[in-house]
C-alpha cells in the first residue's frame, strides 16, 4: 500500500503540470477500504512534498492498513468534512488541479450507494470545472473483473497495480490513460513476455519489435513473401484492395488479388501494383495461382455468402496447405460447422479472425456470451481447429491451440468502420509468412493496426473527420517501433482513446 501510493503520488507531479500546477492544490477522496489506505498514503506523500491537499473522507476508514495510514496522514493534511448533499453538489472542491478517486477500488460491485455514490457524483460534477481526475487502481464505478459501469468517475489518469484488470481493458472509457505501476507484488504482470497466473499477458510495442524480421541488405521480394488475397465478390472489390494496400504498407515483396471475374477490371485499375487473377474454378486453377505462387493465403474480405462461398474456400483449402488466414465471410461460410472447418485446416499455421457476431455464428455461441467471456471463449475453438484464432474487438485477444492467450489493447473507435478487419488480414497474412508463426503474427498485426488508427486520430483526438485512408497513412510510421525499456516503476501505459 505504501509502495503504491508513494509511486503514485510520484507519477502525480510528474504528470500533473509539476509544482506550478500543484501550488493550486490536491483534493483526495479516500474510501473505507484498502483503495482508501492507497488514497491517504497519496495524500500524505503529496502534503510532504509541499501539496496543499485536502482529504474527503465520505465513509470512515474500516479496514486496518486503511485506518493506519489514516493516522499517519492526519497531521499532514486537511480533513474535509461534508453531508450527502454538499458530496453531491462537488461543494467540497476548491479549484484544486488534481483531484484523487480513491473510493472503491478492485473488490468492489454493483452501482455505489450512500454516501460513496454521492461522492461519486460529486467526482462527475467537479470533472466539468476542469480538474484533473485521478483514479486509483479503477474508476470508483467500475468493475475491475467484469468492466461493468455503473455510471462511474471518468478519470483522466488511472494508476493501477502490478497488473491490468479485466475490466479495465473492456470498458477503457472511464479509465483515460491507464499506466501500470510496479509496486512488488510479483503476482501479475503485464508483459507478453512474461506471462503470469491468470493476469492479462498484454502486447506492447516492443514485443512486437522483438518478433519482426530484419530484411537483409540483399533482400527481394520473394524474401519479404508473396500473399494471395481471395475475396472481391460483386460490389465488394474495396474489401480486398484495403487488404492489399494494409500488405503493401506493411513490407509484403507481392501480392495477388483473386478476385470475382466481373470484379478483375476495377481491381486491376484501383490496384495495379498487385496481381491479379479470377475465382479458382477447378483443382487445376488453384495449383496454378495459388499452390505454386503463394506463401500464405488469406480468404474473406468481401468474398460474399452462399454456397459458392463455401465451395471456393474449400477447393482452395484441400489444395492449397501451407499458411492460412480466414476472415470475414470464410468463416461465415461454415455457419455453426467447426468439424468441416478443423478438417480443412489439417494443424497448419493459421489463424482465424473473426469479430464476436462472426465468432457466434461459427460456434453456435450467443453474442452476449462471446463479449462476456471474451478473454477465455476463443480457447475450445482453437484447440479443436488447432488454429491461432484472433477475436476483434475492444481488445482484441489472440488465442493459440497451446492455450496461451495475449491481448491486444492498442485500438480506437476509429477502427470500428467497415473495412477495418480487411486492413488487418493483410497485415496479418504478411507477417504470417515473415515470421511463420500464427499466434505471434496475429498478435503483432493487430497491435501495429490499433497503433496506426491511435496515430491517424493525432494522438488520440476524436475519431470523426477520419477514415480507414487516415490509419493505412501512418502505417509506415505505426511499424517505428520504440524498443526501449519503460522507465521503473512504470511497467506498462496505454493511451486514453477516447478522443475527449
Amino acid at each position: 500500500m505504501q509502495r503504491a501510493g508513494a509511486a503514485t503520488a510520484t507519477e502525480i507531479a510528474l504528470r500533473c503540470g509539476g509544482a506550478a500546477r500543484l501550488r493550486s492544490g490536491a483534493l483526495v477522496f479516500a474510501g473505507p477500504g484498502n483503495n482508501g489506505g492507497d488514497a491517504w498514503v497519496v495524500a500524505a506523500a503529496l502534503a510532504t512534498a509541499g501539496v496543499r491537499t485536502r482529504v474527503c473522507e465520505p465513509v470512515p476508514a474500516a479496514t486496518d492498513d486503511a485506518k493506519a495510514e489514516r493516522a499517519l496522514a492526519l497531521p499532514l493534511v486537511e480533513l474535509v468534512q461534508a453531508d450527502e448533499a454538499a458530496l453531491s453538489a462537488g461543494d467540497v472542491y476548491r479549484g484544486e488541479a488534481v483531484v484523487v478517486d480513491g473510493l472503491l477500488g478492485t473488490g468492489s460491485s454493483g452501482p455505489p450507494r450512500g454516501a460513496i455514490g454521492a461522492a461519486v457524483a460529486g467526482l462527475r460534477a467537479i470533472r466539468e470545472r476542469a480538474a484533473t481526475i485521478v483514479a486509483l487502481d479503477v474508476p470508483t464505478g467500475l468493475d475491475a473483473t467484469t468492466g461493468a459501469a455503473f455510471n462511474p468517475v471518468r478519470a483522466d489518469l488511472t494508476f493501477t497495480y502490478g497488473t491490468l484488470k479485466r475490466g479495465q481493458l473492456t470498458s477503457r472509457g472511464p479509465c483515460g490513460r491507464i499506466v501500470v505501476l510496479d509496486i512488488g507484488l510479483r503476482v501479475g504482470t503485464a508483459d507478453a513476455n512474461q506471462p503470469a497466473h491468470d493476469a492479462p499477458s498484454v502486447v506492447t510495442g516492443r514485443w512486437v519489435a522483438e518478433r519482426l524480421p530484419v530484411f537483409p541488405a540483399d533482400a527481394h521480394k520473394g524474401t519479404r513473401k508473396k500473399l494471395a488475397i481471395v475475396g472481391g465478390g460483386a460490389g465488394m472489390s474495396g474489401a480486398a484492395i484495403l487488404g492489399a494496400r494494409a500488405a503493401w504498407r506493411s513490407g509484403v515483396g507481392m501480392v495477388k488479388l483473386v478476385v470475382a471475374p466481373e470484379t478483375l477490371a476495377s481491381v486491376r485499375q484501383a490496384e495495379p501494383q498487385s496481381l491479379t487473377a479470377p475465382w479458382p474454378k477447378t483443382p487445376a486453377d488453384v495449383q496454378r495461382e495459388l499452390v505454386t505462387w503463394a506463401d500464405v493465403v488469406a480468404i474473406g474480405p468481401g468474398l460474399g455468402a452462399g454456397m459458392a462461398a463455401r465451395e471456393l474456400v474449400e477447393r482452395i483449402l484441400r489444395e492449397f496447405t501451407g499458411p492460412i488466414v480466414l476472415d470475414a465471410d470464410a468463416l461465415n461460410a461454415f455457419h455453426a460447422n467447426v468439424n468441416a472447418l478443423s478438417a480443412l485446416l489439417a494443424g497448419r499455421q493459421a489463424v482465424l479472425t473473426p469479430h464476436p457476431v462472426e465468432f457466434a455464428r461459427l460456434t453456435g455461441t450467443a453474442v452476449d456470451d462471446v463479449l462476456k467471456r471474451r478473454f477465455d471463449v476463443a480457447l475450445p475453438l482453437a484447440r479443436h481447429s488447432r488454429a491461432t484464432v484472433l477475436l476483434k474487438g475492444q481488445p482484441t485477444v489472440v488465442t493459440a491451440p497451446t492455450g496461451e492467450r495475449r491481448v491486444v489493447a492498442s485500438g480506437t473507435p476509429l477502427l470500428a468502420a467497415a473495412g477495418s478487419g480487411d486492413v488487418l488480414t493483410g497485415m496479418v497474412g504478411t507477417l504470417l509468412g515473415q515470421i511463420g508463426d500464427a499466434p505471434q503474427a496475429a498478435a503483432a498485426a493487430a497491435w501495429v493496426h490499433g497503433h496506426a488508427a491511435w496515430l491517424a486520430q493525432k494522438g488520440g483526438r476524436n475519431p470523426r473527420g477520419f477514415s480507414l485512408d487516415d490509419v493505412l497513412a501512418q502505417l509506415p510510421r505505426a511499424w517505428r517501433l520504440k524498443t526501449g525499456p519503460t522507465r521503473y516503476p512504470v511497467l506498462l501505459e496505454l493511451p486514453d482513446v477516447t478522443g475527449r
